[in-house]
């Protein structure tokens, strides 16, 4: 089979100041091969782009990583550039409760972005390398993201682990929903 690129809008990578947003997407982008020890905060947004293969297909997705600013501060700009969302990414640092709570306030922002539109999208709790500092629980970030209709993952940017799960998700998910609007045109036809 033919292998076909289907372009996909990420909408966000999206959460509080200082969590591993920019991080995540960097190492993600490089396979790995660039991890910056040291990063500036993120002014507005940046845009990362790598194509990924969908597990159990032959197809393949060409992310496009929206990267934003968490800082409140630069929210009324974001909204403009947050303009009917695919998926989303919702990132908090597992020793940050508050980035964990703010979760909700993150993920209700991208949904009133694509009202009457299912969002469907991950839950990424980084920094688990600081596993002596952890204040959130894997437990109640699952349950909280399962009963959000998100998927949940645990990363270490730092120790690079776990940190294409996420993104494989959020290309699957993608293309299901893909394969969802062709079988509703052919219906249609």
């Amino acid at each position: 089979m033919r292998t076909k690129a289907f372009f996909f809008f990420f909408s966000d990578l999206t959460g509080d100041p200082a969590v591993g947003k920019t991080a995540l997407a960097q190492i993600f982008r490089s396979d790995g091969a660039h991890f910056q020890k040291s990063y500036t905060l993120t002014t507005g947004m940046d845009l990362v782009v790598k194509t990924v293969p969908v597990p159990d297909t032959g197809d393949s997705v060409e992310l496009f990583i929206f990267d934003s600013a968490g800082k409140e501060l630069f929210s009324e700009m974001l909204d403009k550039l947050w303009e009917s969302p695919n998926v989303l990414c919702l990132v908090y640092d597992v020793t940050n409760e508050e980035s964990f709570n703010n979760c909700s306030k993150w993920l209700e922002k991208a949904r009133s972005q694509a009202p009457g539109i299912s969002l469907p999208g991950v839950l990424v709790g980084n920094k688990t390398d600081l596993a002596g500092r952890r204040a959130v629980d894997s437990a109640e970030a699952r349950a909280w993201a399962l009963g959000q209709g998100l998927e949940c993952f645990e990363t270490s940017v730092k120790e690079m682990e776990n940190l294409e799960a996420p993104f494989h998700c959020l290309a699957k998910q993608f293309h299901q929903l893909y394969r969802e609007k062709v079988e509703v045109f052919r219906a249609l036809a």
